[in-house]
C-alpha cells in the first residue's frame, strides 16, 4: 500500500462565504507572505445526516464551496499581493477539519464567528477544544475590517516556560506589521494594600522596573521595534479594557488561552466581541 504525502506547509484559512471569513483571509496574506507559504482556503461542508443525504443535497454544498472559495481567491488576487492561493473543500465538520490542516500547517485562520450561531458560551468551548487540539499558531480574526491598521500589538509577560515563545511571537507581528508592541505583566497587590494608592503606585512602579530589565535583550535585538513596558495592578485584562480603541492583536500563550475558554465560560469569544481585536494564540508549549 503506497503511503500517502502529508499536506505540505501552509497559512490555512477557513473560508464560509461569508465577509468576516473573507476578511480573515486578506489578513492571512502578509502570515502567508513572510513565510513563503502559500495561503489554502479550507471550506469545510458539515455532514448532513444519512437520511438527508443525496446526491442533489451534495452537488448544492460544493456547488457552494466553489462559489465561497472563488470569491475569496478573487478578493485576495485583487490585492495584487504576490501570494499562491491553494483551495481545500472537505466534507468534515470545521473543527476535525481544522484540526487536521493544523498538523501540517504553520497556522490556521478563522474569523470569530465562524462556528456558528451557537449561544457564546458554546462558541467559547468549541474555541477551547480547537486550541486544545491545533498543533500550531491559531489566528481568531475579528473585526469588519481585514487589518486594524495604526493599532497596538498587545501580549503578556509571565514566569510562564511559554512566554519567551509568545513574545517573540508578538514581536513578529509588530515586525509584520510595523505595529507598536505593549507588553503587559500583572502583579497582585496584597490585601492591605488595595487602599494604599501609594502602595499600589509603587508595587507598580517596581514590577514595571522588572519588565523594563527583561526587555532590554529584545530591544537590542530589534531595535525597530517600539517595544513598550506596562504594569498594572490585577489582571493584564485590566489593561485590555481600558484600550479597548487601541489595540489591533493580542498574542497569547496556549495556557493562557485556555484558561478563557474553561467549560461553561464564554471567555475568549466574548472578549472577542468586547474588544473587537484579533487574537494569536501559539501552540501548546512542550511536548504533546
Amino acid at each position: 500500500m503506497r503511503d500517502i504525502a502529508p499536506p505540505s506547509p501552509a497559512v490555512v484559512v477557513a473560508i464560509d462565504g461569508s465577509r468576516r471569513a473573507l476578511n480573515a483571509a486578506l489578513w492571512a496574506v502578509d502570515e502567508a507572505l513572510v513565510r513563503d507559504l502559500p495561503l489554502r482556503l479550507l471550506y469545510a461542508i458539515e455532514p448532513h445526516e444519512p437520511a438527508q443525504l443525496d446526491s442533489l443535497c451534495t452537488a448544492h454544498d460544493f456547488a457552494v464551496a466553489e462559489s465561497a472559495v472563488r470569491h475569496a481567491a478573487m478578493a485576495i488576487e485583487s490585492t495584487n499581493r504576490p501570494v499562491k492561493i491553494e483551495v481545500e473543500i472537505v466534507y468534515e465538520r470545521l473543527l476535525a477539519a481544522l484540526a487536521k490542516a493544523s498538523q501540517s500547517a504553520a497556522m490556521l485562520c478563522v474569523d470569530a464567528a465562524c462556528f456558528g450561531e451557537a449561544p457564546s458560551t458554546h462558541r467559547g468551548v468549541v474555541l477551547g477544544q480547537l486550541l486544545d487540539q491545533s498543533h500550531c499558531l491559531v489566528a481568531i480574526v475579528n473585526g469588519e475590517e481585514p487589518a486594524h491598521r495604526n493599532r497596538s500589538i498587545v501580549t503578556g509577560f509571565t514566569d510562564s516556560p511559554e512566554c519567551p515563545t509568545v513574545l517573540g511571537h508578538a514581536i513578529d507581528e509588530a515586525r509584520l506589521r510595523h505595529a507598536a508592541l505593549r507588553v503587559v505583566t500583572g502583579w497582585r497587590p496584597r490585601f492591605t494594600d488595595i487602599q494604599d494608592s501609594h502602595a499600589t503606585a509603587e508595587g507598580t512602579r517596581h514590577a514595571k522596573l522588572n519588565l523594563e530589565h527583561a526587555l532590554d535583550r529584545y530591544r537590542r535585538l530589534y531595535p525597530e521595534v517600539d517595544i513598550e513596558a506596562v504594569a498594572v495592578a490585577g489582571s493584564p485584562i485590566n489593561y485590555l479594557a481600558k484600550h479597548v480603541d487601541t489595540v489591533g492583536l493580542v498574542v497569547l500563550g496556549h495556557d493562557t488561552a485556555n484558561q478563557l475558554t474553561e467549560l461553561g465560560d464564554p471567555g475568549l469569544y466574548a472578549a472577542l466581541t468586547d474588544l473587537n481585536c484579533s487574537v494569536l494564540i501559539a501552540p501548546r508549549y512542550g511536548p504533546w
